[in-house]
């Protein structure tokens, strides 16, 4: 978190996970560019440098893509989500050097503006065998763009976290023109079963753990019914972690319910940052902390800690008998509420 927008020096975290992320890069394509070679002499460089920048592009769009549901099953793959607008931003850049020697290959020796060369040189958008692939390639990587562009939180503040959200989902719109971009592309020009086979593991991958994660999810999911007191039950005390939470949904929100030093407190589940999952957090030093990105809140008022000024909404909570209720009606962005006490007796 930062209390201003200004430049961050590199920690040594960010230094080895970028160093990482760039020595596989720089393997990935000297295996590639020298299999190829090996297997076809007469391959020209700039087909090297166009499969191989977006293969690349591809492969790292697939951990982008698959780095969210996996951080949901599995906590380990945090630090991925973590440094994930990393990827993002070295997808993009993979992507933008396989669009530049492409362009230039089939584009740039006439006297039409190369970039509207592509627009207009091929227009049979109901030829499947003759689809304009180029054209999706091109809308994928304007998209990308955008996404690199506002991954600052600078424009995350200014855009406003839905909008910012909003933008950023984008990317699986982008995901899909580039599988009809290799589709419609390469595998309609050329007979290469290692591509078209790995295409559609990595689609049923991506495709596969996201229903995965999300029917985990759906199990907190359920909704029950308020009670004549207007509180919805949630769960035994003994059933929540201490320092952690469970969720569940109450009046149509997810709500995390926090376990901390014999006292319960319940706040919305979505982050005010990027809409992370508080729940899925834990309490350091007094404060849910997200998972995604570290911002902080503090249980009882649902505010951010000074100087910060993130709010969420409370919910007032109760404790009868060991069962924890909460109410069926938010508090206002950053109401204090009084965190409900476990007695000895709740406990198991």
């Amino acid at each position: 978190m930062s209390e201003v927008y200004k430049g961050i020096s590199w920690n040594r975290q960010k230094i080895t996970y970028d160093l990482i992320l760039w020595s596989g890069i720089v393997v990935y394509l000297a295996v590639f560019m020298g299999l190829t070679v090996a297997l076809y002499p007469s391959a020209t460089a700039e087909t090297l440098l166009i499969r191989g920048f977006g293969t690349a592009a591809l492969i790292l769009l697939h951990i982008v893509l698959i780095t969210g549901p996996l951080s949901r099953l599995d906590a380990r793959f945090l630090p991925l989500l973590y440094n994930r607008r990393h990827m993002g931003v070295t997808t993009f850049l993979l992507g933008l050097v396989h669009a530049v020697v492409a362009t230039f290959q089939f584009h740039g020796f006439g006297e039409t503006n190369p970039l509207v060369s592509i627009l207009i040189s091929n227009t049979r958008f109901f030829s499947v065998p003759d689809f304009p692939f180029q054209v999706l390639g091109l809308v994928a990587l304007i998209i990308l763009f955008l996404m690199a562009v506002s991954s600052h939180d600078f424009w995350l503040k200014n855009l406003t976290a839905p909008v910012w959200k909003g933008l950023h989902m984008l990317v699986y719109v982008a995901y899909a023109l580039l599988v009809g971009h290799v589709v419609l592309g390469v595998l309609q020009s050329e007979t290469n079963p290692v591509l078209a086979g790995a295409l559609l593991v990595g689609l049923v991958v991506v495709i596969g753990l996201h229903i995965t994660a999300a029917g985990r999810e759906s199990v907190n999911d359920r909704e029950t019914e308020k009670g004549d007191d207007g509180f919805v039950r949630i769960c035994h005390a003994d059933e929540i972690p201490e320092n952690k939470a469970v969720t569940r949904v109450v009046a149509g929100e997810r709500v995390a319910v926090f376990r901390y030093e014999g006292k319960i407190s319940a706040v919305s589940n979505v982050c005010q940052h990027q809409n992370g999952p508080l729940g899925e957090g834990e309490i350091i030093d007094g404060c849910i902390t997200c998972p995604w990105h570290g911002f902080q809140y503090d249980p009882t008022t649902g505010a951010s800690p000074p100087p910060f000024n993130e709010k969420v909404p409370t919910f007032e909570v109760k404790v009868e008998n060991g069962e924890v209720s909460v109410s069926g009606s938010p508090c206002e962005p950053g109401t204090h509420v009084e965190p409900a006490h476990i007695d000895e007796g709740d406990n198991g």
